[in-house]
């Protein structure tokens, strides 16, 4: 059964059914100037097919703090990679799945109505497709991806009063989802990381590690699978930034969709 740590809102949801250093000088007359490594592109885009593309943006390597209050703790994310800049839409979800199970219909707003299985089936199917090693972001991942180096209870601030610039939620969304992008992304280029749809991420469900951590995975196993960002029909306590919510990996309901993680290398077989 599902439950919510931190938020009353789960009816809600079911009712919806490098830059590398600079190169060193030689003192060598005539030597060959070292060789500069190519900076990884700030944006990437795959191409699903069918004229369908998917834009992906590079998040950082670096340091946050996860969680909030009493499970607040260090996480260390220790290689850049690519996010989706929007959730995964209908005419994405098609282009690769041949197939869409939406409930609210529309080329250009998430999928909904995906289970964490059918989000990992979507990842593997366009792995084989692109060559490149797409995946649910992990739980810390995601939230570091969210924050976009803030600290705040969302990626714009403290204050909810402007999250309808940034979200679709309970006090705007007419209780329905809506084409992605259309709000104000946060300060990484990603969009709708706050309400429209629940996102799938990787882990499973469990309690924060005791202390420090470096690319934290989640645990081995467990019931229900993680969700993070608040949906349509959730209020601002559901679409903060360290908010967390777990149902089971089969559960399809209109309130949830996915965002891919991309690997910056290239699959070899």
């Amino acid at each position: 059964m599902a439950t919510r740590q931190s938020v009353g809102r789960w009816a809600a949801v079911l009712a919806a059914a490098l830059f590398l250093g600079a190169p060193g000088c030689s003192s060598e007359p005539g030597a060959p100037a070292p060789v500069k490594k190519a900076e990884v592109p700030a944006a990437k885009e795959l191409d699903l097919g069918g004229g369908v593309t998917m834009k992906l943006a590079l998040i950082p390597s670096g340091k946050f703090m996860m969680g909030e209050e009493k499970n607040q703790h260090e996480v260390t994310i220790s290689k850049p990679f690519y996010m989706g800049v929007t959730e995964v839409t209908q005419a994405q979800y098609e282009a690769v799945m041949g197939t869409n199970p939406s409930h609210f219909k529309g080329a250009t707003n998430p999928v909904d109505q995906v289970s964490w299985n059918d989000a990992a089936q979507f990842c593997k199917k366009l792995s084989e497709e692109t060559r490149r090693a797409v995946c649910l972001p992990t739980e810390a991942e995601w939230e570091y991806a969210c924050r976009a180096g803030t600290k705040t209870a969302f990626s714009f601030g403290d204050a909810d009063t402007g999250l309808g610039d940034y979200a679709w939620y309970d006090g705007n969304s007419s209780s329905m989802t809506h084409p992605v992008g259309q709000k104000r992304p946060n300060a990484w280029g990603l969009f709708d990381m706050h309400g429209n749809v629940w996102e799938w991420c990787a882990d499973w469900y469990g309690d924060y590690p005791k202390g420090s951590a470096t690319d934290p995975q989640g645990p081995a196993s467990a019931p229900d699978r993680v969700l993070r960002g608040g949906g349509w029909g959730d209020g601002p306590q559901g679409c903060r930034s360290a908010d967390r919510c777990r149902i089971g990996p089969g559960y399809r309901v209109s309130s949830i969709g996915f965002r891919v993680a991309v690997d910056l290398k290239r699959l070899t077989k």
